[in-house]
């Protein structure tokens, strides 16, 4: 069997949901990165609902930042709405991604914000 960065990366994404897992009270910040835009969830995996949802994508303030910098923005966007939303513990989940580059600015800034994880 051959395996492909998508395989690998699904084999460590399923190995990261083992251990972290989101509750109402302490939500999974999760991270999706495309080739253009970047993503970030805080997800209640007990009710499988989004409590909050930030990314780049449509976002005219963001658009032309270079994707580091896109990342960390999200990360602020991200922080802000969690902290509208009465939420101030999450824990951080890379979703098979290297912590490094734009997964790093994006928890970076999201730290910055006011989360803590």
């Amino acid at each position: 069997m051959a395996f492909s960065k998508i395989n690998r990366r699904a084999k460590i994404k399923r190995r990261i949901r083992k251990k972290v897992s989101g509750t109402a009270q302490l939500p999974r910040l999760t991270v999706f990165r495309s080739n253009k835009q970047i993503y970030a969830q805080l997800i209640d995996d007990t009710k499988g609902v989004t409590l909050v949802a930030a990314s780049s994508y449509k976002n005219t303030a963001v658009e032309k930042l270079p994707k580091v910098e896109q990342a960390a923005a999200v990360g602020k966007l991200v922080a802000e709405k969690a902290i509208k939303a009465g939420i101030e513990k999450v824990v951080f989940d890379r979703n098979g991604y290297l912590y490094h580059g734009r997964v790093k600015s994006l928890a970076d800034s999201a730290r910055e914000g006011g989360l803590k994880f």
